[in-house]
């Protein structure tokens, strides 16, 4: 029995499989580009954390021609420089972007805004329930988007995103897309009760590890539901 050139027996991938395992790559590499200010954040505010007394001279000195009052205390320092730190890096992934020519994604240019804006008014009020504001309004955003895609405009942004990936049904795609839809505003909840019923600290891990945790569980679930309902390409014998 013979196979097509590039399928099995060759001991080479075919093509299809070799754009799989690209966009793959590049998908995994997107999603770590996408949590760097995160990552950033969250080492930041640790580090501050456990030197407060030279975070509130160096958040003093840098920041104090930005807050009310033009002193930065030890209690308030970490989150100040973490949010200085997070603002600077999403500014620098989109000019990353700019730079090697590569379109800016709409929730990236969202982020920015949200950070800049609520970034700028906790170091200004001395106050990080604004900051803390800001994942739950993003994930809102996204879940919106989806949700006004499939009801008003009849586009499934979901399938935009996946379908060259896999073939699904049309009421599968609709079934995906909610359930996005449904996990982004359970996020965005679950993200204010964290952030208002405990402490700052217990919320930056929750912002790191609780919510990457959360979503790798919930793309799991995903596909393994997926994995029923994915079309099998016909193959030649």
């Amino acid at each position: 029995m013979s196979y097509p050139a590039g399928g099995r027996g060759t001991g080479f991938a075919g093509p299809q499989a070799q754009r799989r395992s690209v966009g793959a790559d590049n998908q995994q590499m997107k999603i770590l580009f996408d949590f760097l200010p995160i990552a950033l954040f969250f080492g930041m505010f640790k580090y501050a954390e456990g030197n407060k007394d030279w975070a509130a001279s160096t958040a003093t000195e840098w920041l104090g021609f930005m807050v009310s009052g033009g002193v930065v205390g030890p209690s308030e320092a970490p989150v100040l420089l973490a949010t200085v730190v997070v603002i600077i890096a999403t500014v620098a992934q989109i000019l990353w972007l700019k730079v090697r020519g590569k379109k800016v994604d709409t929730m990236l240019w969202v982020s920015l805004g949200l950070v800049t804006v609520l970034g700028g008014a906790t170091i200004y009020f001395h106050s990080e329930n604004f900051i803390k504001w800001k994942p739950t309004v993003l994930y809102w955003v996204m879940g919106g988007a989806l949700l006004f895609g499939q009801l008003v405009l009849k586009k499934n942004g979901i399938k935009s995103l996946m379908g060259s990936q896999m073939t699904l049904p049309d009421a599968i795609w609709r079934v995906v897309n909610l359930s996005w839809v449904v996990f982004f505003a359970v996020m965005g909840l679950l993200n204010l009760w964290v952030a208002f019923n405990f402490s700052t600290g217990t919320w930056v891990n929750f912002k790191l590890f609780g919510g990457l945790g959360l979503m790798l569980l919930f793309v799991l679930v995903q596909a393994v539901y997926l994995n029923k309902h994915i079309k099998q390409p016909d193959t030649a014998p």
